[in-house]
This record gives structure tokens, C-alpha cells and sequence, in this order.
């Protein structure tokens, strides 16, 4: 009975993993990648769990316990030891390697993408994107006041056309690459749209990154994936993306950084 039952629980599993109804959202970016890595590390471990349930089952069933019997002490063996950590080597070598691989292709920004910089604090999200000129101004954490959110250069004529988001939705456009730039003034946070299969921490005093290409319109949940506070739960935005046309005439109707400060001035 109790290996019947260890067998019943394993194909159990099994049988809930590929009937059940949560699974991965559908993707809308180039990183098809971090799926089949995942698809590869479920059938590695998948197969290891299986066998792991039936020779548990075959052991208490083929030993179970019998007064005209004794079991035998063998302290090594040791071809099974070589058997064992040969598999466990492939086992290991077989889930890291297509990581690997992806890991490369995520840090490795295409020369054409657009910086986009979300910037995170308890608990809401800020974006920066570059106005007319294409390059984002430098910023400080030690220039942060009321009137200056992102902490801007005032000196740097590079950041006065930068555009500045709060409080409202991220856009993007549509097939055209992305270097999303991360940056916290507080605690750890994490910028994450399901659908777009990349994530990073947020570190205080650190610039993190990541890239992604969208390749699919629509409007998704972007939400802190690193517990960040009391308001954690609350801490999401919309990701808009759209032709580039939309995209350019919305780009427009948002506010620079010298239109703050003048309003500032006012």
C-alpha cells in the first residue's frame, strides 16, 4: 500500500503539471529563450523526480520488512558512487547550459536600443525616456528633491529634453529594442512584465539592467517582484505597446524635465 500510494503521488504531479490550468502567459517579446530553458530544466528535473518515486516505491516494496530477513551493511560502493555523480554531472551541466546561453544573449544590448530608464520607490514606478536628442541626461540620487523626482543634472543640457513619467503608463514601441535601465532611492525593488519573460533587482546605488524587444501590441501588468514594503501588493503600472506611430504622438503630449523646472519656477 504505501508503494502504491508513493507511486500515486508521483504520477500525481506529474499529471497536475500538465493539466493545470496556471501556466506562463503568453509571450510578447524575443525572449522565447527563458521559456525553452525552462521547458529543458522541467523535463531534466521531471525525469529525476519520476525515477526518484518509482525506486523509492520498488525499495519499500522489494524490502519491506520480514522477520526471516536482514539487511546487509555496505558502507560505499563504489560504482555506484561513480554512476551516481556521473548522471548528476550531466543532470547539472544539462540545466545550466542553456542558461547560460540565454544569460549571454540578455546582457548583450543591441547597439540600436533605446534606454529607458524606470526608476522605483515605495511604492510606485517613474520612467525617463530620452526626448529629441536620443541620449539621456546623468542623473544623482544626491539631486532628488520634490521638485527634481529623478534627481536630473540641472548642468547637463543632455537631460532637459528627457521625458519624465509619474504615476501613469509606461509606452513603448513595437518591435524595437528596449535597454530598460533600473535604479531604486530606497530598498530593493524588481520591474517585471510576465509577459515579457525579463526581470532584474532594483538596488540602491546601483544601475541595473536588462533588454527586451516587444513583439506584440497590447497593454500589461507591470508589477514589483521583490517584497519591498506594507505597500508591496500595490506597487504595478500599465506597459502600453503600440506602432510607432502612436507611440511618437503620445511621446509628445508628456512632460521634459526643463518643463518641470520652469513649472517649478513658476
Amino acid at each position: 500500500m504505501v508503494a502504491l500510494a508513493i507511486i500515486l503521488v508521483g504520477a500525481g504531479t506529474v499529471g497536475f503539471h500538465f493539466l493545470s490550468p496556471w501556466w506562463w502567459t503568453p509571450i510578447a517579446s524575443n525572449w522565447g529563450y527563458v521559456d525553452d530553458t525552462i521547458i529543458v530544466t522541467f523535463w531534466i528535473t521531471g525525469v529525476v523526480f519520476v525515477a526518484i518515486v518509482l525506486f523509492m516505491a520498488y525499495c519499500v516494496f522489494r524490502y519491506w520488512h520480514r522477520d526471516d530477513r536482514r539487511a546487509a551493511y555496505e558502507p560505499e560502493n563504489k560504482k555506484l558512487e561513480w554512476w551516481l555523480t556521473g548522471l548528476t554531472a550531466v543532470g547539472v551541466a544539462g540545466m545550466l547550459t542553456p542558461g547560460l546561453f540565454v544569460w549571454n544573449q540578455f546582457v548583450t544590448v543591441p547597439e540600436d536600443a533605446t534606454e529607458v530608464e524606470v526608476l522605483a520607490r515605495q511604492w510606485e514606478f517613474a520612467f525617463r525616456l530620452p526626448g529629441k536628442d536620443g541620449v539621456l541626461g546623468t542623473s544623482d540620487a544626491r539631486n532628488i528633491t520634490p521638485e527634481n523626482p529623478f534627481g536630473l543634472n540641472r548642468s547637463d543640457p543632455r537631460g532637459h529634453d528627457d521625458v519624465l513619467i509619474e504615476g501613469a503608463e509606461l509606452h513603448l514601441p513595437i518591435n524595437k529594442p528596449v535597454k530598460v535601465l533600473l535604479r531604486s532611492i530606497d530598498v530593493l525593488h524588481n520591474f517585471y512584465v510576465p509577459e515579457f519573460r525579463a526581470k532584474m533587482d532594483m538596488v540602491p546605488g546601483m544601475i541595473t539592467y536588462y533588454w527586451f524587444t516587444p513583439t506584440r501590441t497590447g497593454t500589461f501588468d507591470a508589477l514589483c517582484f521583490e517584497l519591498c514594503g506594507i505597500g508591496h501588493y500595490a506597487m504595478r503600472v500599465k506597459v502600453v505597446v503600440e506602432d510607432d506611430g502612436k507611440y511618437q504622438a503620445w511621446l509628445t503630449q508628456q512632460p521634459t524635465f526643463a518643463r518641470m523646472l520652469a513649472q517649478a519656477a513658476e
